[in-house]
């Protein structure tokens, strides 16, 4: 089966069929006035010019033929369709090409200029299939360029098409709360999406590490940390020795294997005790 092929592929593809086609038409033209370089000459001399300059004549014919041809198949190339001014040169160095092989042929030795009377059939078929050949395959070649242009110019579009897709920003949508359906007679509750980690990134270094946060700490993850938990009355005189040296609610807290936030209740009922007694009442946990 075969492979599907992308448009950028088609295009390199069509360029070089495009380079392939100047090339064999510049190796037709050199073959085809290489043939006829011989024939112009001997016209030049039989119409009394002189030897040393008739070879020159072919020549002239030959490298403005070749040029036009040439900077033509250029110019397609990139898009440029040549002037009128390079079909009229195409078809006067072509035709007069063809005009000085066939000479001979269509008007013998001794015959009047006029309507071909005594025409040399093999002679006009011989010296007109060079130059013929190579207008005929010049203006198809021609053709076939302008179609290779417009074919490419197709699929540059598309291709410019994909690249603006490809490069176009995402525009993600607004994230928008989840309701999970709650029990007749319970409101809705809000589904909150999890925490995602940030990445913690070091300077001067090229690894990221993700920022890993701890969970908060509750009173009784606290009291399962501290292992074996003193009784009330030992809390008690632990809490109140710590007030009195001065120390914070959190060393507290660990020493009476208590929580900060009981902590905090029995240090502020030993700053301010009551009026009624000395006692100190503590709060039960």
């Amino acid at each position: 089966m075969r492979r599907k092929t992308s448009a950028a592929e088609q295009i390199a593809a069509l360029q070089r069929l495009q380079a392939g086609l100047t090339k064999v038409l510049v190796t037709v033209a050199a073959v085809a006035l290489a043939f006829t370089a011989t024939n112009v000459t001997l016209f030049a001399i039989n119409h009394h010019i002189s030897v040393w300059i008739a070879w020159l004549l072919d020549p002239m014919v030959a490298v403005a033929l070749g040029a036009v041809l040439i900077v033509d198949g250029r110019l397609s190339e990139h898009g440029v369709k040549p002037s009128g001014w390079a079909t009229v040169l195409r078809w006067f160095a072509g035709l007069g090409t063809w005009l000085m092989n066939c000479w001979g042929a269509l008007w013998p030795a001794g015959s009047a200029f006029g309507v071909p009377r005594e025409v040399d059939p093999a002679g006009l078929v011989l010296h007109s299939i060079p130059p013929v050949l190579l207008i005929v395959l010049a203006e198809a070649i021609t053709f076939y360029r302008r179609a290779i242009l417009d074919r490419i110019a197709v699929l540059r579009d598309q291709v410019d098409t994909v690249v603006e897709r490809v490069e176009a920003p995402t525009v993600h949508p607004a994230s928008t709360p989840t309701l999970t359906p709650a029990p007749a007679g319970q409101p809705g509750t809000v589904a909150r999406p999890a925490p995602v980690a940030d990445r913690l990134a070091i300077c001067g270094a090229q690894r990221v590490y993700p920022l890993a946060v701890p969970p908060a700490s509750t009173p009784d993850d606290e009291e399962q940390q501290n292992g074996s938990r003193l009784s009330t009355e030992e809390a008690a005189e632990v809490i109140r020795q710590c007030f009195e040296d001065g120390d914070t609610i959190s060393e507290a807290a660990v020493k009476s294997t208590r929580s900060t936030s009981y902590v905090h209740k029995v240090y502020g009922r030993l700053a301010n005790p009551p009026q009624d007694g000395p006692g100190l009442a503590l709060v039960g946990g």
